[in-house]
């Protein structure tokens, strides 16, 4: 992650959710304060959890594990909590829809192990952990505290405050929540296509340089080293654009509840899209490094929406 990205991050979600909360409103009613004490108390156990399993097992894809669970679980607690109106538990089957599509292609990159601690740990956190910057360890250790368990798992609640916001609405179930919902359901299938014909490509990579050839012996596509079929020939990252897509589609349920076009679960999206940008310039600086060709796809193909496809000069 770029200097200072991570401090300017957690300094703009210090400063822009109370204001939005004092400014934009709504306030939260008594009902709604107790549901939110349940999740702050999630919340902080799974912070714990991420920061000692993380440094003890030296494996700091604690979060990535829980970042596919812990919605589902607060979506439903929202809509238990919230007496299973409608609304909370379309908004809940959803999530649930998106976590397990999240799962299942983390799981099946060797993410989890019988010992939840162990398992893949995500190449980016191996990379970062390395450079300069981190070190000595201790230096590393208050990243881990702070941003990867501190912060991330506070924005992931932060995320499904939608949720939250749509509890004792008096407003039915109506087209607004209806639009949301089609389109968080479009933006899952659209992430799920994403996923698929990324793991197909890099799983013929990998197997042709299991053979023993080398990568620039293997056919067009795979002697880039990166996908440009389907998708990612005409979108960078088409997995990014769906996932920021989604958590977007789930705020507008809080319009269909009712409140403001602007209300401060907004924020929750908002810095979602921020983290994202920071993980894509960590990405693409690690693939043009590794990859001859990737900075001529960063110069011909759009970062998240779909463009002109992209054809190698190779």
């Amino acid at each position: 992650m770029k200097k200072g990205l991570m401090a300017a991050i957690i300094g703009v979600s210090i400063i822009a959710c109370p204001i939005m909360y004092a400014l934009v409103g709504p306030a939260l009613s008594h009902h709604q304060i107790e549901i939110l004490k349940v999740l702050i108390a999630v919340t902080a156990c799974s912070a714990l959890y991420c920061f000692v399993a993380g440094e003890l097992a030296t494996n700091n894809s604690q979060m990535d594990k829980l970042w596919s669970l812990l919605p589902i679980a607060y979506v439903w607690i929202v809509a238990g909590m919230g007496g299973m109106d409608l609304r909370l538990v379309v908004m809940a089957v959803l999530t649930t829809l998106w976590g397990a599509r999240l799962t299942f292609n983390f799981g099946r990159k060797g993410a989890y192990s019988i010992r939840f601690w162990s398992g893949e740990e995500d190449y980016r956190w191996v990379k970062l952990r390395q450079r300069k910057e981190f070190q000595p360890r201790w230096k590393w250790m208050i990243f881990d505290l702070l941003f990867i368990s501190i912060y991330q798992n506070v924005l992931v609640l932060i995320i499904t405050f939608p949720a939250l916001l749509a509890v004792d609405s008096a407003r039915p179930f109506g087209l607004i929540d209806g639009v949301a919902a089609v389109l968080m359901l479009v933006c899952i299938v659209y992430e799920t296509i994403a996923d698929e014909q990324q793991w197909k490509f890099q799983s013929r990579k990998h197997a042709m340089l299991k053979e023993g050839k080398k990568l620039e012996e293997l056919p067009l596509p795979y002697r880039l080293g990166f996908n440009t079929t389907g998708l990612w020939g005409v979108s960078r990252h088409p997995n990014y654009l769906a996932e920021q897509s989604t958590w977007v589609a789930l705020y507008l349920f809080t319009i269909g509840a009712g409140l403001s076009v602007f209300n401060w679960s907004m924020i929750g999206a908002l810095l979602l899209i921020v983290l994202f940008i920071g993980s894509t310039a960590v990405s693409e600086e690690m693939s043009a490094g590794k990859y001859a060709d990737y900075r001529n796809y960063i110069k011909n193909v759009n970062k998240y929406w779909p463009g002109k496809r992209y054809e190698s000069q190779q």
